[in-house]
């Protein structure tokens, strides 16, 4: 099972997130169908909002878009609370490998843009801010967009591993967070840790990954664990809710679906459900309208 483990520092200077979501991006990729940059490029994207909603409490809705101008497109998610999350990405066939390496490739796929993030607290008035796309790897943008927009210096990793026929093999990641009692020296000495971690992708390759991320992250200091909590790739979509955005089309859009038509079909865009509508369905929309 998926899981967020959030752990702070013993000395109260640091806290951390560190996240295995392997079952969220392995569902994401299995919904969308997805090759292999539009994969990982969608994981990290589910990853950076599992990361955001874990900063929320209550019944809070975090919307994350990376709205970049290459060929990816943009690339949406939304999470809530309880660790639930959903998303797409526009293009779902972007698949460049370097040939060397064999590495995926993604950043210059997402192009430049802004990174925008939306939090609905359910008061009527979401609060959206937003930053530009620093690289395009999506955890230097959500990093940037911590430390720039909420004023609170942040180091992030985020990826996604895939097997020689790029299917999904392990995803997560980690958030680190300055926190105001943090003294010069407990910075240095944690910014130097950072500085000579592993790569996130070797991190994440280990049998144990979620261990590998904290030794790595806290070193000898002392941590204490906070809070393990679920994660999961979950859509909320219904066939309801689709009927209710049919009912506020137009009068003369609904006569058209049924006359030329005979129903319409709605695809859900974050998990490809396919809800169907008949003729009955819609004159029963139509009379309900004046």
């Amino acid at each position: 099972m998926d899981k967020i483990i959030k752990t702070i520092s013993s000395n109260g200077a640091f806290r951390a997130y560190v996240l295995d979501s392997t079952e969220t991006v392995k569902q994401a990729q299995a919904f969308h169908k997805t090759q292999s940059s539009s994969t990982v490029a969608l994981g990290r994207t589910l990853i950076a909002n599992q990361i955001l909603a874990g900063n929320e409490k209550g019944d809070t809705k975090v919307t994350v878009k990376v709205l970049g101008n290459s060929s990816l497109g943009a690339i949406i998610s939304v999470a809530d609370t309880s660790g639930k999350v959903k998303g797409y990405v526009q293009n779902t066939g972007v698949d460049i490998k370097k040939t060397a390496t064999g590495e995926v490739v993604v950043g210059p796929f997402v192009g430049q843009g802004q990174f925008l993030v939306i939090v609905d607290y359910g008061t009527g008035q979401p609060y959206t801010s937003m930053t530009p796309i620093v690289t395009g790897e999506i955890g230097e943008d959500l990093a940037y967009f911590l430390t720039d927009s909420q004023q609170t210096p942040s180091a992030v990793g985020l990826n996604v591993l895939l097997d020689n026929e790029d299917q999904v093999q392990v995803a997560g990641g980690f958030l680190v967070q300055v926190l105001p009692d943090a003294k010069e020296a407990d910075i240095a000495r944690f910014e130097k840790r950072l500085q000579n971690m592993p790569a996130i992708s070797t991190l994440l390759a280990s049998e144990d990954h979620i261990e590998a991320l904290l030794s790595a992250i806290y070193g000898e200091d002392d941590y204490k664990r906070l809070e393990e909590s679920p994660l999961s790739f979950s859509c909320d979509c219904s066939r309801e809710r689709f009927l209710g955005a049919l009912a506020s089309l137009p009068k003369a859009d609904l006569e058209s679906m049924r006359d030329e038509d005979q129903g319409a079909e709605i695809i859900c865009q974050f998990c490809q459900t396919a809800y169907q509508f008949n003729s009955e369905d819609l004159e029963g929309l139509i009379l309900e309208k004046p």
